[in-house]
């Protein structure tokens, strides 16, 4: 009798033990997942093909949802934990919670090239638009690269990693974001196509609320799953963008996502966001 219940003890031990080392496996993949902000997000631009989302994401509904109270958005800016953030991340704190979400915003992206800007409309994003206000006034993204280019398939330019400076390529340049997520926002699944000409998107990791800091702006109409919050409208500089992609890409990302570094160099010397106009 005492060996089998020795035996029924070991055996209930090892039983903890595994179940321990499993539900430790799956929080440090999703340490991971959060962490891995802008490596997914190269990844995840992929021509659709797939069933069209007909609605948001799912996932954590309260990160999901912005509860509009009198003009403001109620916004949830999910930290990554530190021991989950690689160098690539850039901690310059938290936007408010408290969002405005009426009138329009202009963002102005001051390149090497020439300038690019965007109207963004609050009432549509207005937590997206809030963390831009908030990352543009730290200079996050300033002497920053955009570092992809897709000429087949889809039509983008990728930049908004923080990590992406200084001369030539490095096999990090596309991992960088700040130090939170946010969820997605203004899905276009009501469009077709779903991202044209003249759009300015979110990039994401793949999973819901994990929008960080990477955009991409649309050259030509692009056949994408509606899975990325649209930012915005450009109004202004497209023809630089073009002229980027005219220089072609150097194939870095063929065998992953697609396209690569772009050859003709796009520095952003400073982006920055106006002042909320209209009411």
């Amino acid at each position: 009798m005492t060996s089998t219940r020795e035996r029924q003890r070991a055996a209930a031990r090892a039983r903890l033990e595994r179940e321990m080392a499993e539900r430790a496996g799956r929080a440090r993949k999703r340490r991971q997942t959060q962490a891995i902000v802008g490596a997914a997000a190269v990844l995840v631009l992929v021509v659709a093909g797939t069933v069209w989302l007909a609605t948001s994401l799912g996932g954590d509904k309260k990160q999901n949802t912005a509860a509009n109270t009198e003009g403001y958005a109620q916004c949830a800016y999910t930290e990554v934990p530190k021991d989950a953030r690689s160098k690539q991340i850039k901690d310059v704190g938290l936007p408010a919670n408290q969002q405005d979400n009426k009138g329009t915003q202009t963002m102005t992206i001051d390149t090497n090239l020439g300038a690019i800007t965007a109207k963004i409309d609050r009432s549509k994003v207005p937590c997206t638009a809030g963390s831009f206000t908030h990352l543009a006034s730290k200079g996050f993204f300033d002497k920053t690269k955009c570092h992809r280019l897709v000429t087949q398939g889809i039509q983008v330019l990728q930049c908004g990693d923080p990590s992406a400076t200084g001369n030539g390529w490095r096999e990090t340049d596309g991992t960088g974001g700040p130090s939170y997520n946010l969820a997605e926002e203004n899905l276009p699944t009501d469009k077709r196509p779903p991202y044209p000409e003249g759009v300015i998107a979110m990039a994401n990791s793949g999973q819901p609320g994990s929008t960080g800091s990477q955009f991409f702006i649309v050259y030509g109409d692009s056949q994408l799953d509606p899975n990325y919050t649209v930012l915005g409208t450009i109004t202004g500089g497209m023809d630089v963008v073009k002229q980027v992609a005219a220089a072609g890409d150097d194939g870095a990302f063929a065998q992953q996502a697609g396209g690569g570094h772009p050859k003709k160099e796009v520095v952003i010397n400073k982006l920055a966001m106006s002042d909320i106009q209209g009411g």
